[in-house]
């Protein structure tokens, strides 16, 4: 069975998560913590990163794009569209925001928050820096202010249809909002599509 090594609250893994349910593939997660560095990850894994997808007869497939890729290669059915646009141009701009969200909302926002609530849990002594989550919310103000810009003129994060970067920013979204770290009254428009895309059955899985 294919099999998943995942943290629940990393937005890669809810991505990777989200893809197979949407796809209708049941996969089997296993829940790991890769900040504890443990010997069985660092063997699949050297960066100690997840998600990491295990197929059995096949190398292990490491990291946010190679999953991606897999996925989309291994499991995109042909009766439905999935979620990398045809059309090159929509495709560009999926891929434009895909970028903003997986690398410069993460960078600036997401990682800090799981390092500051959820990683230093396991580090004895440690204890959340509030100047860093400030700072990490201010700088979720300013991504959520440009989300709004780009809901106002069109239905889907990247266009008028729905894609893999609607998935990868509601992948980050559930976990900051599950964190207690979203103001979604000064994100109205982020807000109303986030409520659309939560009601798709692929979402149950989160």
């Amino acid at each position: 069975m294919t099999r998943l090594l995942q943290h629940r609250l990393d937005p890669a893994s809810r991505l990777a998560r989200l893809m197979f349910a949407e796809y209708g593939v049941v996969v089997d997660l296993e829940d790991i913590k890769p900040w504890l560095r443990e010997a069985q990850v660092l063997e699949l894994n050297p960066a100690a990163t997840v998600p990491i997808l295990v197929e059995k007869g096949e190398p292990p497939v490491v990291g946010m794009l190679a999953v991606v890729h897999a996925i989309e290669d291994r499991y995109s059915p042909s009766a439905v569209n999935g979620l990398f646009p045809a059309e090159p141009a929509a495709r560009a701009e999926m891929w434009r925001v895909l970028e903003w969200v997986l690398v410069k909302l993460n960078d600036e926002v997401t990682r800090y928050i799981l390092e500051e609530k959820i990683v230093k849990r396991d580090h004895r002594g440690a204890s959340p820096d509030p100047g860093v989550l400030r700072v990490a919310k201010a700088n979720l103000g300013e991504h959520l202010l440009y989300f709004n810009w780009l809901f106002a003129t069109r239905q889907w994060v990247a266009g008028d249809a729905m894609t893999l970067a609607d998935f990868a920013l509601a992948a980050h979204l559930s976990t900051l909002d599950y964190l207690g770290d979203v103001f979604w009254d000064k994100a109205i428009e982020t807000r109303d599509w986030y409520a659309r895309i939560k009601s798709r059955p692929a979402f149950r899985t989160l």
